[in-house]
């Protein structure tokens, strides 16, 4: 049996702000990846899931596709090889040549490990960065930080959040249908201003 609260600090700020979304409290994690899945069946595209501890099998029940970044980590290391290779072959060939023994002016084996050095730079560089980008971080605030149930979110709760912007939200039927989820056991509407929406990336 769920009960349904609106809890974000006091009854006025609820009563003042706009519905943010809706968030959906568990005590067990396979009571959540059930539920999942019914989120991910019923066409929910704009929720996430918040678990104290990494939960296997829960990117498969919210049907997440892989991530984009081991495509933007190698295009960061091809950049790195390819410049590295270019500065030296502009040093040594091309801006100020010097004949050492008749060796040539520049080739490939002499040059890896610069090469090497730069590409490993520029993809640990492009890595940390991306991840940053592609997760929309740093986010100083998010709905679910008006909840004070939320806070077990790191201790021994399981959570789903649904934003109000998706197209499948609709404030009765949304409501409805995260009550019958299948173990939970409370449903708190966010109420607060409007956050931040990063920009959409050609890579999402």
């Amino acid at each position: 049996m769920s009960d349904v609260k609106t809890e974000s600090g006091d009854m006025e700020a609820a009563e003042s702000g706009i519905l943010l979304g809706v968030l959906v409290e568990f005590d067990d994690a396979h009571k959540l990846l059930h539920a999942a899945e019914a989120m991910r069946d019923a066409g929910f595209t704009r929720w996430d899931c918040h678990t104290p501890f990494p939960v296997h099998g829960l990117n498969d029940a919210m049907g997440l596709r892989p991530t984009n970044l081991p495509y933007f980590t190698f295009l960061c290391g091809l950049a790195g090889l390819t410049l590295g290779m270019l500065l030296q072959w502009w040093m040594n060939a091309f801006d100020y040549p010097l004949n050492i023994s008749g060796k040539p002016f520049w080739s490939v084996p002499a040059n890896i490990p610069v090469g090497f050095e730069l590409t490993i730079l520029f993809a640990a560089l492009g890595t940390f960065i991306g991840m940053f980008v592609f997760n929309g971080l740093p986010q100083y605030y998010h709905p679910v930080f008006t909840s004070e149930r939320f806070k077990r979110a790191s201790d021994d709760r399981f959570f789903i959040s649904v934003d109000a912007r998706d197209p499948q939200f609709a404030h009765a039927e949304t409501l409805e249908f995260v009550r019958a989820l299948d173990g939970n056991i409370g449903v708190e509407e966010l109420f607060g201003e409007r956050a931040f929406e990063p920009p959409q990336l050609p890579f999402d």
